[in-house]
């Protein structure tokens, strides 16, 4: 394409409302000739409306691609870490997982009161059921859970026990009555249906069983880096 062609189709698209990065771009010029070229070119109100929802247009697809390209980044650093713990934890012997537990119930456990230990994501308290059996020897007859939510999920009452006896595969008779907290919630959150409440893990006649995990939380204590 010509010169003086190229300076025709540039004056056109920026009466269409392109912008001068547009048009040196769509003609293989530079910005400065595209500039020369429409410089005094005086837009009508329209074609200056025009011209700026094609730049919000613009800004907007560029933020679109600008969040999607951090999402991505995110998503490749969660992989590569995740993928690197794992190697660098490998199979849990016995040792490490005694150590993760008595970690845990140091920082989610009771200590003054009976053996509890109180969390509401499934995972940690599978993971401490698991513990308590293999570790430190609870019998699943001895174990006495109970769970603490929100009476708005009243309504939900028999979802959320199956859930947790599901979790743990004990019946359901073994779980105490669920605590209804009496908290008004101004609004229903979108979780409300995935939501099972907080379980306290309990066992009968933990009196030692508390002051043998106490006793590991206090020697892990002496065993920390000075």
């Amino acid at each position: 394409m010509a010169k003086f062609e190229k300076r025709l189709e540039a004056r056109e698209l920026r009466r269409k409302g392109r912008s001068i990065n547009f048009i040196a771009e769509k003609l293989g010029v530079s910005k400065s000739s595209a500039s020369v070229w429409c410089r005094d070119l005086k837009l009508t109100k329209v074609q200056s409306e025009r011209l700026m929802k094609n730049a919000i247009k613009a800004g907007h697809k560029g933020r679109m691609m600008g969040a999607e390209m951090n999402r991505r980044k995110k998503e490749e650093a969660i992989a590569l870490y995740r993928q690197s713990a794992k190697k660098e934890i490998g199979k849990l012997s016995k040792r490490d997982f005694l150590i993760a537990g008595i970690a845990l119930y140091w920082g989610e456990g009771s200590k003054n009161n009976k053996f509890t230990f109180v969390n509401s994501d499934p995972e940690m308290i599978l993971f401490m059921f698991k513990w308590l059996q293999e570790i430190m020897k609870v019998k699943k007859e001895e174990f006495m859970p109970r769970i603490f939510i929100n009476e708005m999920h009243k309504p939900r009452a028999g979802k959320v026990l199956r859930f947790w006896s599901s979790l743990l595969k004990i019946p359901e008779k073994q779980f105490g009555n669920i605590i209804f907290l009496k908290m008004k919630q101004k609004k229903v959150y979108e979780n409300y249906d995935s939501y099972f409440g907080v379980l306290a893990l309990g066992a009968r006649n933990s009196a030692n069983l508390k002051y043998k995990v106490l006793g590991f939380i206090e020697a892990l204590k002496k065993q920390m880096p000075t």
